[in-house]
């Protein structure tokens, strides 16, 4: 049993100035509007409606924050104790890319994305959602060059991978890993990226990813610590 299942509500935010006071390690989802980041979010955890996904694509505009541990703990509690048992935070950022949102929300939106991967400490690695069929669209693009500077880790999700034929998605994850693979630091060394196939319907990918996300957030520890999310 993963501790990601464990994952519940925490909180939501607007503004930057809204972000939880935690010092845990976060891991941040993000991707284009239907490329399936909410059903990624919702079969990893185990849970049918943790991340919402809106019926509208592009609607959901806010920051929403999953907590690990300290499970039954939101944020607006104000619960110092039991906010303490918190190990660290998944966070779904809003899916980008729609045409039809208002163009006073897409630069709002675009702003906090950017602002937020940017800029937060806590951040400690970004899982972008990429629909195996169209990945790297420019807006994809325009993701890894705003995180790539920070030096942090990328896990690409190419999702709908059922979709595809055994050859379509070999050449989907040669493709990205390609890709990823041209990112390089000031001196030539190659960033943290990494990626692999994923489908929510299938079920296919989760252990993969699950111990990836679980490396990445620092808990990647043995069935002894893992414990059964509360009911």
């Amino acid at each position: 049993m993963s501790l990601l299942w464990q994952a519940r509500f925490f909180t939501t935010v607007n503004h930057l100035r809204d972000l939880p006071k935690t010092h845990v390690p976060e891991i941040a989802f993000a991707g284009r509007s239907n490329a399936g980041k909410s059903s990624a979010i919702n079969v990893l955890c185990n849970q049918k409606k943790l991340a919402f996904a809106s019926k509208t694509p592009g609607r959901t505009q806010h920051i929403n924050y999953f907590s690990i541990g300290g499970a039954h703990v939101a944020q607006h509690r104000h619960d110092p104790v039991n906010v303490d048992e918190i190990r660290a935070l998944l966070v779904d950022l809003p899916g980008y890319g729609y045409a039809e949102v208002p163009e006073a929300s897409k630069l709002h939106w675009q702003e906090l994305l950017g602002d937020y991967i940017q800029r937060r400490e806590q951040l400690s690695a970004l899982v972008l959602i990429m629909d195996s069929r169209r990945p790297f669209t420019d807006l994809d693009i325009q993701m890894l060059e705003w995180f790539a500077p920070t030096g942090k880790p990328v896990h690409c999700l190419l999702t709908k991978a059922d979709k595809l034929s055994r050859n379509d998605a070999a050449n989907a994850l040669r493709l990205a890993r390609t890709v990823l693979g041209s990112y390089v630091d000031e001196e030539g060394n190659a960033f943290p990226f990494t990626a692999q196939l994923f489908s929510s319907l299938k079920r296919t990918g989760i252990e993969e990813a699950d111990q990836r996300l679980l490396q990445l957030l620092q808990l990647d520890v043995g069935p002894a610590d893992v414990e059964s999310p509360e009911k």
